[in-house]
């Protein structure tokens, strides 16, 4: 028994010891780990986030695809999705997504108050549920505008820093389509959206499409307006023959004014949406303090 104690002791001590071997061999330097972050492995290269498969999103896509909406309003959903980053075949899904909404929002309402009370036909009951119905369809949409416009606001703020790239390497000889996917390629822009569309156009000029009609495209996808103006000045100094470093170093300088004003309009609307919170928040806080022991004292007079 005391042999079969110690051989058990000298078991766990043993792989206890190559368990913490392993752990400290392998974990790598600080230095190592900085490198590393900044050359991180290659991956598959993924321009847009696709939908993912699964039973929620076939079934979606397949309640999607029966809905017949106007080619207009269908062209409108979907240049929204390529906006905010989505796959444009992605707009069954969404679509599914907004009558799953419309159905699911007011089945509790259905549940809980009007199924226990049998007031099916009720006026208030059906105006509700309709109100619900209209929220939960509207609420997909609602979703998709703040996604767009959150992307729309990271290409705004990464255009200047690119163009900066850009022009480095226009100016240390490289062409501009090299210089546009050496700026893409930034360790820092990793899964930035800018990044990721410029990758999408030097992948199409690499297929054979002109530069500049693969810039207009991007800038349709995006609905960036700076992206527009970009996309504008390129063409005009191809065409006229200026000097491509100078117009993009002074077009990024128009971005960094225009952002620095975009900050200075916001921080100026700063003193109207603190009002609201002053008057409905803070100043009944603070007249209760400054004027609650007056109360108090004045009662105990009168008392």
């Amino acid at each position: 028994m005391l042999y079969l104690i110690a051989f058990t002791v000298f078991c766990s001590v043993l792989l206890l010891s190559l368990a913490l071997s392993r752990i400290l061999l392998s974990r790598r330097s600080p230095v190592a780990q900085r490198m590393a972050a900044f050359f991180p492995a290659d991956k598959p290269l993924r321009l847009m986030p696709e939908v993912e498969s699964g039973t929620w999103a076939s079934k979606l896509q397949r309640i999607g695809e029966r809905v017949k909406l106007p080619k207009q309003e269908h062209s409108r959903y979907r240049k929204a999705l390529v906006a905010a980053g989505f796959h444009r075949d992605s707009v069954h899904v969404f679509l599914g997504s907004k009558l799953l909404f419309a159905v699911a929002l007011p089945l509790p309402y259905l549940l809980l108050m009007v199924a226990p009370s049998h007031a099916y036909f009720d006026l208030v009951n059906i105006a509700v549920l309709l109100a619900c119905a209209i929220v939960g369809y509207l609420l997909p949409s609602y979703w998709l505008s703040v996604k767009v416009k959150k992307r729309q606001l990271v290409i705004f703020h990464t255009l200047p820093d690119v163009l900066d790239l850009v022009t480095l390497c226009v100016e240390a000889g490289l062409s501009m389509d090299a210089a546009l996917l050496r700026a893409s390629e930034v360790p820092q822009l990793d899964q930035n959206p800018l990044a990721l569309e410029i990758r999408q156009v030097t992948m199409e000029t690499r297929a054979g499409k002109a530069r500049v009609d693969a810039l207009k495209d991007m800038a349709q996808r995006t609905m960036v307006d700076d992206m527009r103006s970009f996309t504008t000045m390129l063409a005009q100094t191809e065409r006229f023959g200026t000097s491509l470093s100078q117009a993009l170093r002074t077009f990024s300088d128009d971005l960094r004014t225009k952002r620095r004003q975009a900050a200075e309009e916001a921080a100026a609307k700063t003193t109207i949406k603190l009002i609201f919170p002053l008057v409905f928040a803070i100043f009944p806080a603070l007249l209760v303090v400054v004027l609650g022991p007056a109360v108090v004292q004045i009662t105990k007079v009168f008392k």
